[in-house]
């Protein structure tokens, strides 16, 4: 059963009430302040795209945006805890859970939209991310956090590598972070103000975890029955308070899912150290020299098979479980519904074939996500409202427009005034006609250019004909364009608090038995 019709976005609603009707004052206030940055910057950022857009900065940008992605992080970072390495694996958990839950907390908070497309072209690699809100950019958070924890960590006192792999290191960090960041401009998917917040907390994350996560690492180790479980309490306290949005977007389940990930990797730290005897404390043995490269990979491979399996097995079984308890305990009037989930007494069953927006990938995906590797030059560029956010934002300014025209207002135009000739005629650089057509394009586009998702190969132009001054769509075609969110469970955020708690038990606790036990362990 679907979304109530109260929770379903009313095309008939007036662009410029839809977040004053939705949002209390408080967070209505800064957004309306911080949404005249946003389209000032917007035709600067498409100026510039047009400018140095290629085919091959197009693959080099979309491919390297995966790589600033939770799903990447999540996929790699158990290796560091099979490898050696789990202190500096629980602190950049740590790391990329503050980044992914505080972003996704601020763009629930403000609702602020991604610059507008048109007359910016969106290009990615991924169908969901444009599903999100804008501010700020996890993808800067995430990249900055680890750039400036690493850099920290190599230019410690305390670090043993040469000066030459030092030098190396470093170079290829910077490279990597102002790859991911000048990538969500170039690809369109964000603005300077997002990359600009974004990157600030992720160094504000990074700093602090260098500083005082081996502390905050030794109390998790030492810490008694009581403290962690009012550390956990903490975590799920979060997870409930994190803002309400006014659209249907997809942030809340990322932030759910890190909040599930540090919860386990604090929990099963903590235990790990506590019980299982002849480890060092918070400790997974591990020595390159003793197991060798061929047990290594063995592990690596079987570890990434139980976590998946965890996955597989538990996630199914925990919706057909929870749905019969959600009735009961809506019954009692214990639980607090949430804006666009569906409660159990409107719905029987939970269909087992969902079409998430997982953070890690399902054993279905490892083909599709295969293919792209192997073939990065592919990428989707998307042109026109993709979510409710874009929807709402293309006729906000819309109606800003339309006022402005019929009050005879002159705005100030973000681009330079018209120079004139000697005699008086007046002369358009390039640059000036070219801002001002992009900034002409904003709030308009006809439905064939309506999020239009095309392949293209190295041979395509990068800049593919549009008629960009086709009649305006009305607010039903608007709408009709864009992709609906499906509809999403109320027992999905506890199912997906412990499936994404469970995986870092699989990783600290349960993999290195296996290891031990069959053999590959150093045991």
């Amino acid at each position: 059963m679907g979304t109530t019709k109260k929770d379903q976005p009313d095309a008939g609603l007036k662009s410029l009430n839809h977040y004053s009707n939705r949002l209390p004052l408080w967070r209505y206030w800064p957004r309306q302040k911080l949404i005249p940055l946003i389209r000032y910057e917007t035709p600067y950022l498409a100026w510039v795209q047009e400018k140095v857009r290629t085919p091959t900065l197009d693959s080099y940008f979309a491919f390297t945006a995966n790589l600033g992605t939770h799903t990447f992080f999540m996929v790699f970072l158990p290796f560091l805890f099979w490898c050696g390495s789990p202190s500096m694996g629980r602190g950049l958990v740590h790391i990329l859970a503050s980044g992914v839950f505080w972003s996704g907390f601020l763009k629930d908070l403000l609702c602020l939209p991604r610059p507008l497309s048109p007359p910016l072209q969106r290009i990615t690699m991924s169908g969901s991310a444009a599903l999100e809100y804008g501010f700020p950019s996890t993808h800067s958070t995430n990249a900055v956090s680890v750039a400036v924890y690493a850099l920290a960590l190599l230019g410690s006192p305390d670090s043993t590598l040469s000066a030459q792999v030092t030098l190396l290191l470093q170079a290829v960090t910077y490279i990597y972070v102002v790859s991911i960041v000048l990538g969500r401009l170039y690809c369109g998917m964000h603005g300077l103000l997002d990359c600009t917040v974004g990157c600030a907390i992720g160094a504000a994350i990074g700093l602090v975890q260098f500083h005082y996560g081996p502390a905050f690492e030794e109390f998790i180790l030492s810490a008694s029955l009581t403290e962690i479980s009012l550390l956990a309490l903490l975590i799920i306290f979060l997870v409930r308070v994190h803002p309400e949005p006014a659209d249907d977007c997809p942030c809340f389940d990322d932030s759910v899912a890190f909040a599930g990930v540090m919860l386990g990797v604090d929990l099963s730290s903590w235990h790990f150290a506590d019980i299982w005897v002849g480890y060092p404390s918070g400790s997974i043995p591990y020595n390159l020299e003793t197991v060798g490269w061929v047990k290594t990979v063995i592990r690596l491979v079987m570890g990434v098979l139980c976590v998946f399996a965890w996955r597989t097995v538990t996630k199914p079984a925990l919706l057909r479980i929870l749905p019969p308890i959600f009735r009961a305990l809506e019954k009692l009037g214990l639980l607090l519904p949430r804006r666009f989930f569906t409660t159990a007494s409107k719905y029987t069953t939970v269909p087992s074939n969902l079409n998430d927006h997982d953070v890690l990938p399902n054993f279905s995906d490892i083909p599709d996500i295969i293919t792209t590797m192997r073939h990065p030059r592919r990428r989707a560029i998307s042109i026109g409202p993709q979510s409710e956010a874009d929807a709402y934002e293309t006729l906000a300014y819309r109606e800003k427009r339309r006022r402005e025209s019929q009050s005879g207002s002159n705005r100030p135009s973000p681009v330079a005034e018209d120079q004139t000739k000697p005699n008086g005629t007046p002369v358009r650089s390039r640059k000036t006609a070219s801002l001002d057509d992009y900034e002409g394009m904003m709030g308009r586009g006809s439905p064939s250019s309506s999020a239009v998702d095309v392949n293209l190969d190295m041979l395509t132009t990068p800049f593919p004909s549009l008629d960009f001054q086709a009649g305006e769509r009305d607010e039903k075609e608007v709408f009709s364009q864009i992709k609906r969110p499906r509809v999403r469970y109320d027992v999905e955020v506890v199912t997906k608090l412990v499936v994404y708690a469970g995986i870092p038990w699989v990783v600290i606790e349960v993999a290195p038995l296996l290891f031990d036990l069959i053999g590959l362990g150093t045991q």
